[in-house]
């Protein structure tokens, strides 16, 4: 059984300080690590806080994902894919069922789909030019209903490696939005000639 909060928090605060930080990651000393270890340190270690707050979206009716459910760059009958904007690298996608499902409760037909849907996506991403790896993440804290990451890491890149990429995402300047448009249209045509599916109708609202 799974230590409880109060036990997890006794057991990370004894190999704290007496600030409470611990010690710097192992990643930090990584020749991808966006950071120098010197002069950092970790935040403070925080009690837990019970109940967690609910996550956006807990109630579909509040969901803007849902509300969202026709938008994108691509859309079949129960997913639907959009481009993120802002980002520093190449490109980032977003996967999402069109209905309210979180990653627990997808019925297993769906979870079939997305099994087979996420490695056509992959593969598409990596076939983009000066594009080596389609990196692709689920997390789950912040919203309810279920979505999938996938980040296209540069070519020739070698600092971008790893689990330390949406970091380097969050630092590096903004990707040129329209570099960034055009690979994702080009992710989502071969994605409806490999998959199926369709892409928006002109003037259709493709959203982020």
């Amino acid at each position: 059984m799974a230590l409880t909060p109060d036990e997890f928090y006794d057991h990370a605060r004894a190999a704290a300080d007496d600030e409470l930080r611990l010690p710097l990651a192992r990643m930090t000393g990584w020749d991808v690590s966006p950071f120098e270890a010197d002069g950092l340190r970790v935040s403070v270690l925080r009690p837990p806080v019970l109940p967690e707050a609910p996550r956006h979206g807990e109630d579909p009716a509040d969901c803007d994902e849902c509300r969202s459910r026709d938008e994108g760059i691509w859309l079949d009958d129960h997913w639907r894919l959009a481009r993120i904007p802002g980002v520093g690298v190449p490109l980032v996608l977003m996967l999402y069922p069109r209905d309210h499902y979180d990653m627990a409760d997808l019925p297993d037909a769906l979870a079939a789909e997305l099994g087979v849907l996420t490695a056509h996506v992959v593969r598409h991403v990596q076939a983009l030019p000066h594009v080596s790896r389609a990196h692709v993440y689920r997390i789950g804290d912040g919203a309810a209903h279920l979505h999938v990451w996938f980040f296209a890491r540069p070519e020739g890149q070698k600092q971008l490696f790893g689990s330390w990429l949406p970091v380097w995402d969050d630092l590096l300047p903004e990707y040129p939005a329209d570099v960034a448009d055009a690979d994702a249209a080009a992710v989502a045509e071969a994605l409806a000639a490999s998959y199926g599916g369709r892409l928006p109708d002109a003037g259709e609202p493709q959203g982020s």
